[in-house]
């Protein structure tokens, strides 16, 4: 319009240019799309890779509060190796642990030992027991390692698992403020538990998980004569954390309240925590460990073989040792009492 010819001359120019603009575009992008084309072609005539993706679950003796699922993903070569036999790749054992167990370190500690032996990987589930539990029924797991007495014989009885096996065992204790404020140091478990539902004096963190640990303190409920619902309901002085222990203790720690741990966990836990024991005493307190292997005549996919080597490591005389020792150089005493063959009651 600027140079002043006619109107529709201008707008035909207008559009040629419009044209010329997009044929390029499109001239560019047909160029663009010849050469990737041509780079993929000759990347065909090359050595192919192929990614394996391998997930281990690893464990730690130092005490965390997760389980670490570490993945990688390595790129190897499809060509024969002249040692084919190391490309085999080695076996696995899953294992759902309750959290006390895994929380310790005691998973970290004796897996290594085991995969040495059998040379087989170990994936350790890190769960409570309810859920050790399901992922047993479910095949999920070949090996659940527990502490709910009634709960693992029923489990044996509906035929999910071969045997219930004793191990390790240790107490529970209930732990709280130095303070007391609810004034329950050196009473049994059960008055304990009444004076806490009676006066709401002190909160109590509860794991709330359906954990053995969660499961030992409704049977104290039970005892001391309430029922469960009623003391979820008492007041805003009973949280449920539902978490794991360790998580529990310091959630119960930074709320100077009072909850139950056993005894393991407390002492792996202790320097991170402004709590002590409070009730310590009282045969209700015992915390047995079992190892039930899963049985493959019912669950599909059960390593059973597998599962019995686990059960013949844990109870031999060497690991029985290396259990009653563990811990105590680090904490002056036992966090776990072996026990296989010799169950206690008390």
């Amino acid at each position: 319009m600027a140079l002043g010819l006619p109107v529709g001359i201008e707008i035909r120019r207008y559009f040629i240019k419009i044209i010329w603009v997009t044929m390029k575009k499109f001239v560019t992008i047909v160029l663009v799309c010849f050469l990737a084309v041509s780079l993929t072609l000759a990347g065909c005539n090359s050595e192919p890779v192929t990614i394996t993706n391998t997930a281990t679950v690893t464990t730690a003796a130092t005490i965390t509060n997760t389980a670490t699922v570490t993945n990688t993903a390595t790129r190897t070569s499809t060509t024969p190796s002249d040692d084919s036999s190391s490309l085999a790749p080695r076996g696995r054992l899953q294992v759902a642990t309750t959290t006390s167990l895994y929380d310790t370190g005691l998973w970290g500690y004796l897996e290594p030992m085991f995969e040495e032996i059998y040379d087989i990987e170990v994936d350790v589930l890190y769960a409570g027991t309810g859920i050790a539990i399901e992922y047993g029924k479910r095949g999920d797991v070949d090996v659940i390692t527990v502490h709910s007495k009634n709960r693992e014989i029923a489990y044996v009885e509906e035929g999910y698992g071969v045997e219930r096996v004793p191990f390790a065992y240790n107490y529970f204790l209930i732990v709280g403020p130095e303070s007391d404020p609810a004034g329950i140091n050196g009473m049994i478990p059960e008055d304990a538990f009444k004076k806490l539902f009676d006066t709401g004096s002190g909160t109590f963190v509860s794991r709330g998980d359906d954990s053995g640990t969660h499961g030992k303190e409704k049977s104290i409920w039970a005892a001391a004569g309430y029922e469960y619902s009623d003391v979820q309901n008492a007041g805003d002085w009973y949280v449920e954390g539902g978490k794991g222990m360790g998580p529990t203790l310091l959630m119960a720690s930074e709320m100077q309240g009072y909850t139950i741990t056993d005894m393991g966990t407390f002492l792996s836990y202790k320097a991170d925590l402004d709590l002590v024991p409070i009730v310590d005493q009282g045969s209700i307190l015992l915390n047995v460990y079992s190892l039930i292997p899963g049985n493959p005549d019912n669950v599909s996919g059960v390593n059973g073989e597998m599962a019995q080597n686990m059960v013949d490591f844990l109870i031999s005389d060497e690991i029985q040792q290396l259990i009653g020792e563990y811990g105590v150089g680090e904490y002056g005493m036992q966090l776990f009492t072996p026990c296989a063959g010799n169950e206690p009651t008390s």
